[in-house]
């Protein structure tokens, strides 16, 4: 390990803490929002070089005493010792290296998700809102808060589209991975020989655009008003609350018709906008970094097959990374865990084999 790349992080987080206690930078909110963030990064770093160089030292120091004891009882105290850091060691400087891995700049975000219906017809709807269900127990059940911006309902059930705001820690570092074309296999409960239809739903996660991000200029937005469609009583269908916005340059559009509200419509389809624009604008970045989605894992192509729900078997396969379990009720209940840590595990392991190249 790098003991001057050690030295160059403890100084860097000293001088996070002198800014951080600066009234300057306490007075400008963006800019201790994102130091405050760094250093709270950091930190975990710095105790972790804490805890590696202090079981190097006692290392260093059960070495030495081999070597000029000559007390049976102390010798073997420290071949005990010696032994057990021998253990620690390795596994410190591996978890030193994942936590000085280059993280993604973006994973700390929250999250924009947007389910389709693919390929299926009404099965595919159907499997559309069983994902919604999903996505909507684990974010309850692991702290994340998920809302509701836009929807198109299936005709039998389901959704032809879910548009939705993910905010919490590591948002999209988390659902990212979540990205692509999932496929289901099951009988319909319309079908009366007992065959087995495939359908398919595409799932998009991007970062949440902040407003420093993308800056939307007044005179390139199109903005329409109309009458919400779907539930929500009689005021939201009859009054002009639902919101369209339309980017001229680029003709991205966004649209919200979830509160009664009209204002609070323009402002969650204004985010969405602006999230939809900013990806835009990340993938062309990427791509001229010769980046863009190398890795299976982290690919947010839409052709991608990701996973496979196969009802009958009871089995789910992502594709990714070969990882197959056979607890699909489970899974489509939210317990998305083991896929996820999975995928996690399976991206930092491949930044560290290049970083180590």
């Amino acid at each position: 390990m790098n003991e001057s790349r050690f030295e160059s992080i403890l100084l860097h987080f000293e001088d996070l803490r002198t800014q951080l206690s600066d009234p300057a930078v306490f007075g400008n909110m963006e800019k201790f929002r994102k130091l405050s963030k760094e250093f709270k990064d950091l930190e975990k770093v710095v105790d972790a070089i804490a805890e590696y160089r202090k079981t190097k030292s006692n290392l260093e120091n059960c070495l030495s005493l081999l070597r000029s004891e000559s007390d049976k009882d102390l010798l073997d105290l420290a071949k005990e010792e010696l032994s057990i850091l021998e253990e620690q060691l390795p596994a410190l400087e591996k978890n030193l290296r994942y936590l000085l891995l280059p993280k993604d700049p973006e994973d700390h975000k929250n999250a924009v998700l947007e389910i389709r219906a693919g390929t299926g017809g009404d099965e595919a709807s159907l499997f559309a809102g069983d994902l919604f269900r999903m996505y909507s127990r684990y974010a309850e059940t692991h702290g994340f808060s998920m809302e509701v911006v836009d929807f198109n309902e299936g005709n039998t059930g389901g959704f032809k589209e879910m548009i939705c705001n993910i905010s919490g820690p590591d948002a999209y570092g988390t659902f990212k991975f979540e990205a692509g074309v999932h496929r289901v296999q099951r009988v319909p409960a319309t079908e009366t020989q007992g065959r087995i239809h495939t359908s398919a739903a595409t799932v998009m996660v991007m970062p949440e655009a902040e407003e420093f991000d993308v800056e939307i200029r007044k005179e390139d937005l199109k903005i329409e008003t109309m009458c919400a469609s779907g539930p929500g009583g009689q005021s939201v269908n009859t009054t002009y609350s639902a919101v369209r916005l339309t980017h001229i340059p680029t003709g991205v559009t966004a649209q919200c018709q979830d509160q009664k509200s009209q204002l609070k419509n323009m402002d969650k389809a204004m985010n969405v906008l602006r999230s939809r624009l900013y990806e835009i604008e990340l993938q062309k970045r990427m791509e001229a970094e010769g980046a863009f989605r190398k890795s299976m894992v982290s690919s947010g192509d839409r052709s991608n097959k990701i996973r496979t729900y196969n009802f009958p078997q009871s089995r789910i396969t992502d594709h990714r990374i070969g990882l197959t379990l056979y607890n699909l009720e489970a899974v489509i209940n939210g317990e998305l865990d083991a896929f996820i840590e999975a995928l996690q595990l399976h991206e930092n392991t491949s930044k560290m084999e290049t970083s180590s190249n």
